[in-house]
């Protein structure tokens, strides 16, 4: 019954063919300078590398080549719902028209449902949980009569279902027992599968700590005995683990059930998978749930709560399936658990459902949602398939999330690309040959503007280079004042002048306010090195200082 199936390449690279490829032939080479040279030779080397339109540079930092142009965005969105907003044709419009008021038949029967579960369950818990509602931490299985009890809280639930328009639900295969498979791990496309799963298994959920402060489902997932997670804390993921494990390895207990993606997707794409639910390394059930449809997309994409309840309160009869596939075991070699575990998992899923396995995570949706909410338009072209963004270069969705914020600063077009000059703008710079040049190696592509994506996987690939960080001590070392080992704004224009045009002195303050991080009007060793964290690109500017070079810009 195990899953053999070989991990496939596609759950460990992006979703095209965005590979990492060596800069072309017209890219300048490392160059070698000798500590004892004459200016001049110093200088005309410096111009070269400016000027010469096939001039990298970063090609100081070493002989590694700038990552070509990852093309045009991935066309795969699977966050987004595919109905219309409120449209639909003639047949939507006369449909919802005819079926209010079932609707509102629909809506009562939710409200006694919620009630009804509600009640059951507050006296469920009663004296059981803690002040704060919750089972205590670390205590055992809930008592067999308050299970018993809880049976009427899940019979609401299916009414819940009923009343959504799940009158009936396809279902293949069966569950396997609960000492053969202690977790559960299901595809997320829609709010409807944790109310399918309480009325199927009554499972423990991991869930954010966030749900339980919600109106009458804080009170009923607390039945859940759920694992409190907040995925942005280690220590909290941590503690979820183990849990996971001490829950797992008790029959006493129910299942766990776990949705990997993190989120929820439309349903045609598979997301990078967690691999909170894969190291314990307990065997596994996968489940895939499906939603046939024609006229009405059921997934919670990118679509408010309560439009899709009444997308669903106003139609005949909503479609479900619910697939339970066979049991997937852990590999006999321990150290690749947690890994290759979640990636067999995954493709089994993703072959059960007939949909790729992409390189996209919760991080993208993130990162669509904020897009969003700055009122950008074709918000899916600013996602960077962070799960391979992470594993390549290490890069977090916090470090991404913030990146993103300077990037929406700089003005991107309905298509989500910065041209140049407004790249360099956000900098409180003008768009010099240097700038050029600098602004080139993220548009490899020469098309004059770059997406989010490009600018930030190539300042994480400049953060990679060998000599990047060993750069950026020396050029602090060789532009602070001795005296207080910091870098005044007149000191800052030095530099400047001596590497490239010198901006207008309003400008100046703009690009002095991105070095002082502390806002203390002068620049620190800790300022400086997290200003190039940051923003990497930027010690082209310090490469003269960094090269003893006497640096010359030819406009």
């Amino acid at each position: 019954m195990a899953s053999t199936s070989p991990t496939p390449a596609s759950l460990s690279t992006p979703l095209l063919s965005d590979s990492i490829a060596p800069a072309a032939n017209g890219h300048a080479t490392n160059h070698r300078h000798s500590h004892h040279h004459d200016d001049s030779d110093g200088a005309a080397a410096a111009a070269s590398v400016c000027c010469d339109d096939g001039g990298d540079p970063f090609a100081f930092l070493a002989e590694d080549r700038p990552p070509r142009d990852r093309g045009a965005p991935s066309p795969a969105d699977p966050f987004r719902n595919g109905t219309p907003a409120w449209g639909g044709g003639a047949y939507a419009w006369a449909r919802t028209l005819l079926l209010l008021p079932v609707a509102a038949v629909r809506l009562v029967l939710f409200g006694l449902a919620i009630a009804i579960g509600y009640a059951a369950t507050w006296v469920a818990l009663r004296g059981w949980a803690n002040t704060h509602g919750r089972p205590r931490e670390g205590g055992g299985p809930m008592p067999a009569w308050r299970r018993r009890l809880m049976w009427i809280t899940r019979i609401s639930a299916r009414c819940i279902l009923f009343s959504f328009g799940y009158h009936w639900i396809r279902k293949k295969g069966r569950p396997a027992p609960r000492e053969l498979a202690p977790i559960v791990v299901s595809n997320h496309i829609s709010y409807i599968e944790p109310i399918f799963f309480f009325y199927e298994l009554f499972p423990t959920i991991v869930s954010s700590e966030s749900h339980d402060a919600l109106p009458f489902v804080g009170t009923i997932i607390r039945a859940m005995q759920v694992i409190y997670v907040d995925r942005f804390s280690p220590a909290s993921r941590k503690a979820a683990v183990n849990e996971i494990k001490r829950k797992a390895a008790c029959n006493s207990f129910p299942r766990v059930l776990l949705f990997p993606e993190g989120t929820t997707t439309n349903g045609r794409f598979l997301i990078s998978f967690q691999h909170g639910a894969f190291i314990p390394g307990y065997p596994v059930q996968p489940v895939v749930v499906r939603y046939p449809h024609v006229h009405f997309d059921q997934s919670w994409g990118n679509i408010s709560l309560l439009k899709l309840m009444f997308k669903m309160f106003t139609q005949f009869h909503n479609f479900m399936e619910v697939e339970y596939l066979p049991v997937v075991y852990p590999p006999e070699i321990k150290q690749e658990n947690a890994l290759h575990f979640a990636e067999d998992t995954s493709y089994a899923m993703a072959r059960a459902l007939n949909v790729l396995p992409t390189s996209y995570s919760y991080g993208d949706s993130m990162i669509m949602a904020r897009a969003v909410e700055a009122g950008k338009v074709n918000c899916s072209n600013y996602m960077v398939e962070m799960a391979w963004v992470k594993d390549i270069y290490g890069v977090s969705t916090a470090e991404a999330m913030e990146l993103l914020e300077h990037f929406l600063a700089m003005n991107p077009d309905n298509d989500g690309r910065v041209k140049a000059e407004d790249f360099w703008a956000h900098f409180g710079l003008d768009c010099s040959p240097l700038c050029k040049k600098i602004f080139h190696y993220f548009d490899l592509g020469i098309k004059e503007s770059i997406t989010f994506r490009q600018f930030l996987v190539g300042c994480a690939h400049l953060r990679k280079q060998p000599l990047f960080q060993g750069s950026c001590e020396t050029a602090f070392e060789k532009c602070r004042d001795p005296e207080t080992s910091e870098i005044s704004r007149a000191q800052l224009a030095d530099i400047l002048r001596s590497s490239m045009l010198l901006p207008s002195d309003d400008k100046m303050v703009e690009l002095f306010k991105t070095f002082d991080i502390d806002g203390d009007e002068k620049i620190s060793r800790d300022d400086f090195m997290t200003c190039l964290g940051r923003f990497p690109f930027l010690i082209a500017f310090f490469a003269a200082r960094i090269n003893g070079e006497v640096y010359i810009e030819i406009v």
